[in-house]
Protein backbone atom coordinates (compact mmCIF):
# COMPACT_ATOMS: atom_id res chain seq x y z
CA UNK A 1 0.00 0.00 0.00
CA UNK A 2 1.51 3.29 -1.14
CA UNK A 3 0.67 6.53 0.70
CA UNK A 4 1.91 10.08 0.41
CA UNK A 5 4.41 11.45 2.89
CA UNK A 6 4.18 15.08 3.93
CA UNK A 7 6.02 17.48 6.15
CA UNK A 8 4.43 18.56 9.43
CA UNK A 9 3.15 21.73 7.75
CA UNK A 10 1.41 19.74 4.98
CA UNK A 11 4.02 20.17 2.23
CA UNK A 12 4.51 17.14 -0.03
CA UNK A 13 7.54 14.97 0.75
CA UNK A 14 7.24 11.91 -1.51
CA UNK A 15 5.71 8.47 -1.00
CA UNK A 16 6.13 5.49 1.29
CA UNK A 17 5.18 1.84 0.88
CA UNK A 18 3.24 0.46 3.86
CA UNK A 19 3.31 -3.24 4.66
CA UNK A 20 -0.09 -4.77 3.87
CA UNK A 21 0.40 -7.32 6.66
CA UNK A 22 0.30 -4.44 9.15
CA UNK A 23 -1.73 -1.69 7.46
CA UNK A 24 -3.90 -3.75 5.13
CA UNK A 25 -5.66 -6.15 7.50
CA UNK A 26 -9.45 -6.38 7.30
CA UNK A 27 -10.79 -5.01 10.64
CA UNK A 28 -13.11 -7.12 12.78
CA UNK A 29 -15.30 -5.41 15.36
CA UNK A 30 -15.19 -8.38 17.75
CA UNK A 31 -11.37 -8.45 17.88
CA UNK A 32 -11.13 -4.67 18.37
CA UNK A 33 -13.78 -4.83 21.09
CA UNK A 34 -11.91 -7.59 22.94
CA UNK A 35 -8.63 -5.68 22.88
CA UNK A 36 -10.17 -2.34 23.91
CA UNK A 37 -12.06 -4.02 26.77
CA UNK A 38 -8.86 -5.74 27.90
CA UNK A 39 -6.98 -2.42 27.88
CA UNK A 40 -9.62 -0.49 29.79
CA UNK A 41 -10.15 -3.21 32.39
CA UNK A 42 -6.41 -3.46 33.05
CA UNK A 43 -6.24 0.30 33.62
CA UNK A 44 -8.60 -0.04 36.56
CA UNK A 45 -6.97 -0.21 39.97
CA UNK A 46 -7.72 -2.99 42.41
CA UNK A 47 -10.66 -2.14 44.68
CA UNK A 48 -9.19 -2.03 48.16
CA UNK A 49 -11.01 -4.19 50.71
CA UNK A 50 -12.05 -3.04 54.18
CA UNK A 51 -11.22 -5.05 57.28
CA UNK A 52 -14.13 -6.97 58.67
CA UNK A 53 -14.50 -8.38 62.15
CA UNK A 54 -12.37 -11.45 61.39
CA UNK A 55 -9.54 -9.28 59.97
CA UNK A 56 -9.08 -6.89 62.90
CA UNK A 57 -6.12 -7.61 65.19
CA UNK A 58 -7.73 -7.11 68.61
CA UNK A 59 -8.15 -9.38 71.56
CA UNK A 60 -11.01 -11.84 71.47
CA UNK A 61 -11.39 -11.83 75.21
CA UNK A 62 -14.84 -10.98 76.52
CA UNK A 63 -14.14 -7.60 78.15
CA UNK A 64 -17.20 -7.31 80.36
CA UNK A 65 -19.39 -9.87 82.04
CA UNK A 66 -22.55 -10.92 80.29
CA UNK A 67 -24.94 -9.57 82.95
CA UNK A 68 -24.88 -7.23 85.88
CA UNK A 69 -22.86 -4.36 84.35
CA UNK A 70 -25.90 -2.23 83.60
CA UNK A 71 -24.74 -1.96 79.99
CA UNK A 72 -25.15 -3.86 76.74
CA UNK A 73 -23.91 -7.41 76.35
CA UNK A 74 -20.71 -7.67 74.28
CA UNK A 75 -18.33 -10.38 73.22
CA UNK A 76 -15.08 -8.65 72.22
CA UNK A 77 -13.69 -5.35 70.93
CA UNK A 78 -13.72 -6.50 67.29
CA UNK A 79 -17.42 -5.70 67.05
CA UNK A 80 -18.30 -3.07 64.39
CA UNK A 81 -19.83 -0.67 66.93
CA UNK A 82 -16.47 -0.02 68.59
CA UNK A 83 -13.78 2.37 67.32
CA UNK A 84 -11.09 0.18 65.77
CA UNK A 85 -13.48 -2.70 65.28
CA UNK A 86 -14.15 -4.48 62.02
CA UNK A 87 -16.51 -2.98 59.47
CA UNK A 88 -19.85 -4.65 59.03
CA UNK A 89 -20.55 -5.77 55.44
CA UNK A 90 -17.40 -4.00 54.20
CA UNK A 91 -16.15 -3.69 50.63
CA UNK A 92 -14.53 -6.83 49.22
CA UNK A 93 -11.34 -6.93 47.18
CA UNK A 94 -12.04 -6.77 43.44
CA UNK A 95 -9.32 -7.26 40.87
CA UNK A 96 -10.29 -6.29 37.31
CA UNK A 97 -7.16 -7.50 35.51
CA UNK A 98 -7.83 -9.66 32.47
CA UNK A 99 -5.57 -11.81 30.32
CA UNK A 100 -5.59 -11.78 26.54
CA UNK A 101 -3.62 -13.88 24.09
CA UNK A 102 -0.62 -12.05 22.59
CA UNK A 103 -1.71 -12.99 19.07
CA UNK A 104 -5.10 -11.37 19.62
CA UNK A 105 -3.47 -8.22 21.01
CA UNK A 106 -1.11 -8.00 18.03
CA UNK A 107 -3.96 -8.63 15.60
CA UNK A 108 -6.04 -5.94 17.29
CA UNK A 109 -3.24 -3.37 16.85
CA UNK A 110 -2.85 -4.31 13.17
CA UNK A 111 -6.60 -3.89 12.67
CA UNK A 112 -6.59 -0.51 14.42
CA UNK A 113 -3.74 0.69 12.17
CA UNK A 114 -5.52 -0.71 9.11
CA UNK A 115 -8.73 1.09 10.11
CA UNK A 116 -6.88 4.41 10.16
CA UNK A 117 -4.99 3.55 6.95
CA UNK A 118 -8.35 3.46 5.15
CA UNK A 119 -9.43 6.81 6.55
CA UNK A 120 -7.56 9.03 8.98
CA UNK A 121 -3.87 8.18 8.53
CA UNK A 122 -1.18 10.76 7.74
CA UNK A 123 2.51 9.91 7.39
CA UNK A 124 5.06 12.69 7.96
CA UNK A 125 8.80 12.60 7.36
CA UNK A 126 9.62 13.83 10.89
CA UNK A 127 8.34 15.99 13.73
CA UNK A 128 11.13 18.55 13.44
CA UNK A 129 9.89 22.12 14.01
CA UNK A 130 11.86 25.35 13.99
CA UNK A 131 10.99 26.28 17.56
CA UNK A 132 9.07 24.69 20.41
CA UNK A 133 6.15 27.12 20.25
CA UNK A 134 2.49 26.13 20.43
CA UNK A 135 1.59 28.98 18.06
CA UNK A 136 4.03 27.69 15.43
CA UNK A 137 2.71 24.13 15.68
CA UNK A 138 -0.90 25.32 15.48
CA UNK A 139 -0.12 27.12 12.22
CA UNK A 140 1.50 23.94 10.84
CA UNK A 141 -1.57 21.93 11.79
CA UNK A 142 -3.84 24.48 10.13
CA UNK A 143 -1.84 24.25 6.88
CA UNK A 144 -1.92 20.44 7.02
CA UNK A 145 -5.67 20.41 7.71
CA UNK A 146 -5.26 18.65 11.05
CA UNK A 147 -8.11 19.26 13.46
CA UNK A 148 -10.16 17.40 16.04
CA UNK A 149 -8.46 14.71 18.09
CA UNK A 150 -5.01 13.90 16.72
CA UNK A 151 -2.69 11.13 17.89
CA UNK A 152 0.94 11.57 16.85
CA UNK A 153 3.29 8.58 17.07
CA UNK A 154 7.05 8.98 16.65
CA UNK A 155 9.92 6.47 16.66
CA UNK A 156 11.94 5.43 19.73
CA UNK A 157 11.20 8.75 21.46
CA UNK A 158 9.02 11.73 20.66
CA UNK A 159 10.82 14.83 19.38
CA UNK A 160 11.26 17.08 22.46
CA UNK A 161 10.44 20.37 20.72
CA UNK A 162 7.29 18.91 19.16
CA UNK A 163 6.19 17.34 22.44
CA UNK A 164 6.63 20.64 24.26
CA UNK A 165 4.73 22.60 21.58
CA UNK A 166 1.90 20.05 21.41
CA UNK A 167 1.41 19.96 25.18
CA UNK A 168 -0.96 22.96 25.19
CA UNK A 169 -3.06 22.00 22.17
CA UNK A 170 -6.35 20.37 23.23
CA UNK A 171 -7.04 16.99 21.64
CA UNK A 172 -3.44 16.42 20.49
CA UNK A 173 -1.56 13.52 22.10
CA UNK A 174 1.89 12.17 21.36
CA UNK A 175 3.37 8.70 21.93
CA UNK A 176 6.57 6.83 21.07
CA UNK A 177 6.12 3.82 18.78
CA UNK A 178 6.41 1.41 21.72
CA UNK A 179 3.32 3.03 23.28
CA UNK A 180 1.05 2.54 20.25
CA UNK A 181 -2.16 0.88 21.38
CA UNK A 182 -5.62 0.06 20.02
CA UNK A 183 -7.69 2.24 22.33
CA UNK A 184 -5.75 5.47 21.74
CA UNK A 185 -5.60 4.90 17.96
CA UNK A 186 -9.35 4.35 17.67
CA UNK A 187 -10.14 7.14 20.15
CA UNK A 188 -8.65 9.84 17.87
CA UNK A 189 -9.96 11.24 14.59
CA UNK A 190 -6.55 11.30 12.90
CA UNK A 191 -3.43 9.18 13.32
CA UNK A 192 -0.12 10.82 12.39
CA UNK A 193 2.87 8.51 12.00
CA UNK A 194 6.44 9.53 11.31
CA UNK A 195 8.59 7.44 8.96
CA UNK A 196 10.45 6.18 12.03
CA UNK A 197 7.16 5.15 13.63
CA UNK A 198 6.14 3.20 10.52
CA UNK A 199 9.50 1.44 10.51
CA UNK A 200 9.25 0.59 14.22
CA UNK A 201 5.68 -0.67 13.98
CA UNK A 202 6.40 -2.88 10.99
CA UNK A 203 9.54 -4.24 12.67
CA UNK A 204 7.49 -4.91 15.81
CA UNK A 205 5.34 -7.42 13.93
CA UNK A 206 7.89 -8.75 11.49
CA UNK A 207 10.60 -9.21 14.09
Amino acid sequence: MKVKVQKIDGADSGDIELNDDVFGVTPRADILHRVVTWQLENRRGTARPTRERADVARTGKKFVRQKGSGGARHGDRKAPIFIGGGKAHGARKRDFEQSLNKKIRALGLKMALSTKAKDGLIVVDSLEIAEAKTKVLKSHFAKAGLNGKVLVIDGDAVNDAFKKAAGNIPGVNVLPAIGANVYDILNHDTLVLTKDAVEKLEARFNG
